[in-house]
Order: structure tokens, then C-alpha cells, then sequence
């Protein structure tokens, strides 16, 4: 994993540090409602505090049907559903009493926020009127949001939201050295820490590649399979991977698309990619076959903090194309395990980038290579043994 040597680092261990107790109380605006890249990093957090013997308890907005069975303990909140085209999230009204009799009753020893919302500002709060520490993880740059529904003249407002919340927290922790890097420019948290993230190399693998699968779906053998994985909403970028794989295919006609998830904007994404197929929302080996029975994986996103499916693909062996945001500068290496887009605007310059690995069957394999070599050291217990030690540390320099 690259870091700048300015960054400080949630330090990898082989085991957590003994030292104080933990009692984690995780304040998120969704953990199973929706399965998204952030919600899947909190459950194997809480996972991960019970099996190394420590105590969680997680409040959250939930829904009538949760969409995946969740780790922990969790306390749902009120909640109404965001207005328009992203119903299927929710905003939480806060802490109510009798969440904060649960509160109490649990004797958390640390906060941490995952969502800058009216529950995250409800924990601070607590947090402050307690005296306990409170940490938060930084997860989507919703201050850019606005921009796909043609609000943009709110994003200056939504950042400077966004810098008060986080300058209430002990310590922020981003995903990637490139969103510490942004988030030190932007003044959004003062001590900002490295918190990166992991990947189960077990089940994201070459080997999981199935011939007779993709034949299923309809893709010849030597069809060059671009691989789109995510919620299926503007914010993801779907128009920019839509434009550059047909642009691409107009020069490359073995170019195909396969597009892995669901979202409110699935049938506006099926109509810009009519030659698309579609699976709907896999997880586990499903998952894991999709990925690397695909031979290019394209991420247009500039919202990610991270990107866990780039992470997810790399493992899979697959050459990856993305913007040259966040998230993706960290993990991509330019011209070694794939090619990073300088404009997130350009779709001549994401076409560009499929047709030159549609056209070299060596480039790709070299590439798959090295995004293979690249991905090992994400290392899941590791990095969240090194963010429990970092909790450890805050707590006692609270005490201090």
C-alpha cells in the first residue's frame, strides 16, 4: 500500500495492543439497508471487535427488510426516506430517549460516527456532554452529490457542513492516502489518519474464472468484457462508463459490457447501454465469478473515498480503468496495473483507455498481473487490528 510520508498511518498489527477496553458505539446513517462499499466495511469492523473479545453496539436507520443479515447488535433510529430518485436510503432524526437509555446502558468508552448527519451530530453531542473521545470515519464525499442532479452551486454550503462536524472528532479516518491528501486540502478534520481497507483475497481470485458462465450470458470467448460493479446511480459514474463503452465498441466491436448491481437508475443505464447485460445485485463466489470472468474493470466514479470493488477487481486479476480521483489514485498505478483517467469528464480519454486493452491481449496480462501482485497486502484482520489499537490510543489521550 503507497503513502505519502505526511500521512499518518492506522497502522497495520499482527495483534491489537493490549490496553484499555473497548465499548465501540458506531453511529452510521446505514449499515442494512442498502449493501454499498462503506456498510460492508462497518459490519466487518463490528465483526471483528466481538472476535477479538470487545463490545459493539451500532445505531442506525433500518428498513422493513434488511438486505443482508448484519453483524453485531444494532439499534434502529427514526428515519425518513431521502425525497426523489434515492428513496431507498434514509435519513435518521436523531437519538431519541430510548435509544439513549440503550446508550447509556452500554457505558460505550469511544464514539465513532460514520455518517455526518442529525444522528452523527447526535453522538457527538453525547460525546461531549460525557467526556468520552469520538472518531469518525469519512466514507463518501457528499459534498459533491449535488453535481449529478444539477445543484452544484450547494457544494461550497454541503463542504463547509462538513468541515464543522469533523472538526468536533478527535481523529478522522480516511480510506485511501489520496482522500487524506484531499481532506487536509479541502480543511475537513483536523487530525486526519489513514484507515485503509482490506480485501477477502480467498474469495477474489483469477481462479474463479468460469468460461461456461460467461458463455451463458451470451459473451463469445473472445469478447473483451468490461465490467461495471455498484449501485446503479448517477453519482456512480454510469453515464461516463455508458458514452466510453459505446464509444469504445464503435472502434473495438468485441467490447461488451457486463454490469453487476441494482439501483434506482437501472433502467436509464440499460437504455444507454442496450448491448449491456445486466445481472442485478451478486455478492459472495456469485460475486467473486463475475469479477474475474471479466477482462477489464471500469470505474468512472468520483465520489469514492476508496473504491473497495477496484480493490475487489484488482484481487480478481483484472486491469482496472478509473478517474483519477480519491480513492482510485492510491490504488492504481498509471500504465502498470491499469490506466487512471486525468479527466473524469473525457469519455474520449476512458474509451481510449478500453481500446487499447481491447487491442492487446499482453497488455491486459500484464496489467492482471500486476493488479494481482498489487492488491495482496490489504490484509483485513491486519488493518482492523491496527484501527482497535488506534482506538486505544485516542481513548488515552483523552484521558490524558
Amino acid at each position: 500500500m503507497r503513502e505519502s510520508a505526511a500521512i499518518t498511518t492506522v497502522k497495520p498489527a499482527a495483534r491489537p495492543e493490549p490496553g484499555p477496553a473497548l465499548r465501540v458505539a458506531l453511529f452510521s446513517g446505514n449499515y442494512n439497508y442498502v449493501v454499498d462499499g462503506p456498510v460492508k466495511a462497518l459490519n466487518r469492523l463490528v465483526a471483528h471487535i466481538e472476535a477479538r473479545g470487545e463490545a459493539a453496539l451500532v445505531f442506525a436507520p433500518t428498513a422493513a427488510t434488511p438486505a443482508f443479515n448484519h453483524s453485531g447488535e444494532l439499534w434502529s433510529v427514526p428515519s425518513i426516506a431521502l425525497p426523489g430518485s434515492r428513496s431507498e436510503y434514509r435519513l435518521a432524526l436523531g437519538l431519541p430517549k430510548a435509544a439513549r437509555a440503550r446508550l447509556d446502558a452500554f457505558r460505550p468508552t469511544i464514539i465513532h460516527v460514520a455518517a455526518p448527519d442529525l444522528l452523527g451530530l447526535a453522538a457527538l453531542n453525547y460525546a461531549r456532554a460525557k467526556g468520552l473521545p469520538a472518531v469518525a470515519s469519512f466514507h463518501t464525499r457528499f459534498d459533491t452529490y449535488p453535481r449529478y442532479y444539477g445543484l452544484r452551486f450547494l457544494e461550497p454550503l454541503v463542504t463547509d457542513y462538513m468541515r464543522k462536524f469533523y472538526a468536533r472528532c478527535a481523529r478522522v479516518y480516511a480510506p485511501s492516502p489520496s482522500m487524506v491528501e484531499e481532506l487536509k486540502r479541502d480543511r475537513i478534520g483536523e487530525d486526519i489518519r489513514l484507515w485503509s481497507r482490506g480485501v477477502d483475497q480467498a474469495l477474489f481470485h483469477p481462479r474463479r474464472r468460469d468460461l461456461s458462465w460467461r458463455r451463458s450470458l451470451g459473451f463469445a470467448d473472445d469478447a473483451v468484457v468490461i465490467a461495471f460493479v455498484g449501485r446503479l446511480v448517477l453519482e456512480k459514474g454510469i453515464d461516463m462508463f455508458a458514452d466510453a463503452v459505446e464509444t469504445a465498441r464503435a472502434e473495438r466491436p468485441a467490447i461488451r459490457a457486463l454490469v453487476v448491481g441494482e439501483g434506482p437508475a437501472r433502467a436509464h443505464f440499460a437504455e444507454k447501454l442496450p448491448h449491456a447485460v445486466f445481472t442485478g445485485h451478486l455478492d459472495g463466489e456469485a460475486l467473486a465469478r463475475a469479477y474475474a470472468s471479466a477482462d477489464v474493470f471500469l470505474n468512472p466514479s468520483v465520489t469514492e473515498t476508496f473504491g473497495n470493488v477496484t480493490l475487489e477487481a484488482m484481487a480478481s486479476g483484472l486491469p482496472a480503468v478509473a478517474a483519477a480521483a480519491s480513492g482510485s489514485r492510491s490504488l492504481i498505478t498509471d500504465g502498470e496495473t491499469g490506466f487512471l483517467v486525468a479527466d473524469a469528464r473525457s469519455v474520449a480519454g476512458f474509451s481510449g483507455a478500453l481500446v487499447a486493452l481491447a487491442a492487446d491481449s499482453a497488455l491486459r496480462a500484464r496489467f492482471s498481473a500486476s493488479s494481482l501482485a498489487a492488491a495482496r497486502p490489504y490484509d483485513w484482520d491486519a488493518i482492523l487490528d491496527g484501527l482497535l489499537d488506534d482506538y486505544r490510543d485516542v481513548m488515552i489521550c483523552k484521558q490524558a
